[in-house]
């Protein structure tokens, strides 16, 4: 591995293994996943992070080297599929004035966000409350497929009882009419980077959104790992919702009692801690690109 300039040069050998070992692992973590799915099987984890996200499992397995990187070749038949992709004198690399204006606008606010979370002492004590918040005296809930763990009244007057404390918008957007004025805070898209914190465990999901919004100029070792950790999230927030999912495999974490408040701020400080150095990583990563396609425009 080789460093000209602002890029990292690769030989083919060294970026093709990169590749080989990025399909591979997208492979393995879908694998039983796109085999039931072919069969009609609903998976209320996987089926959000591919419905949700908008983002298909074949997008996620396509690879990209990222905007800071030179690929050498010797056949141009092996390099990525990408059409930002330039070839230039045995060398291929994403060409950054190809980053269109609005996408670099995209890119400043995602910044921001990541720079203000980070920034932000993570606070812990929702306790998942939110998947609640969404089914709250409501007869048409979320996930109206799924079965609930405990009849409308008993759900009722878990969620009374309990403080709704959420400060992520995009989960605040589901809450049903009358959970809305139960919550501490008042969330809007015009508040949503003034009260994200990256104790959420819906905030630590959305690294993989941050991840893969500038596909293909953000990294596939980047997007994969936040991927990963979105998984992993999304299982403790399903576990920790008013549905009964134990037909999926999934044993709830009874947040309606105290051991159950334990286990899930045991785990979402878990996801804190795991996601912290991506969400670095990650601002990191957009600031240097940012930086980079103002240079690359001063130069043209």
């Amino acid at each position: 591995m080789e460093k000209s300039d602002s890029y990292i040069e690769l030989s083919a050998n060294d970026w093709l293994k990169l590749k080989h070992d990025h399909e591979q692992r997208v492979d393995d973590l879908l694998r039983v996943y796109l085999n039931d799915r072919s069969h009609q099987k609903k998976n209320p984890v996987m089926d959000f992070l591919f419905e949700y996200y908008h983002f298909r499992p074949s997008q996620l397995r396509k690879w990209t080297p990222g905007y800071d990187v030179k690929l050498h070749f010797s056949n141009e038949a092996d390099l990525p599929k990408l059409k930002e992709l330039k070839v230039d004198d045995q060398k291929a690399y994403l060409d950054l004035n190809l980053l269109r204006e609005k996408r670099l606008k995209s890119a400043v606010w995602i910044l921001e966000l990541l720079q203000a979370s980070a920034s932000k002492k993570p606070a812990f004590g929702c306790f998942g409350m939110h998947e609640w918040a969404m089914v709250y005296k409501t007869d048409q809930p979320r996930h109206n497929q799924l079965p609930l763990r405990m009849d409308d009244a008993d759900l009722a007057s878990f969620v009374e009882s309990r403080p709704l404390i959420c400060t992520h918008f995009d989960a605040f957007r589901f809450f049903t009419n009358e959970a809305v004025p139960l919550n501490k805070h008042e969330l809007s898209r015009d508040n949503f980077i003034e009260m994200e914190q990256p104790g959420c465990i819906h905030s630590n999901m959305d690294l993989y959104k941050w991840a893969f919004k500038l596909y293909p100029w953000v990294s596939s070792n980047i997007i994969l790992e936040a991927f990963e950790i979105a998984v992993e999230a999304r299982f403790i927030d399903m576990k920790a919702s008013p549905y009964d999912l134990e037909d999926y495999g999934l044993e709830p974490i009874k947040i309606e009692t105290e051991q159950g408040r334990i286990e899930y701020k045991l785990a979402q400080e878990a996801i804190f801690k795991k996601a912290e150095p991506l969400r670095n990583k990650l601002a990191l990563f957009y600031e240097h690109l940012i930086q980079s396609r103002i240079k690359s425009v001063d130069y043209a």
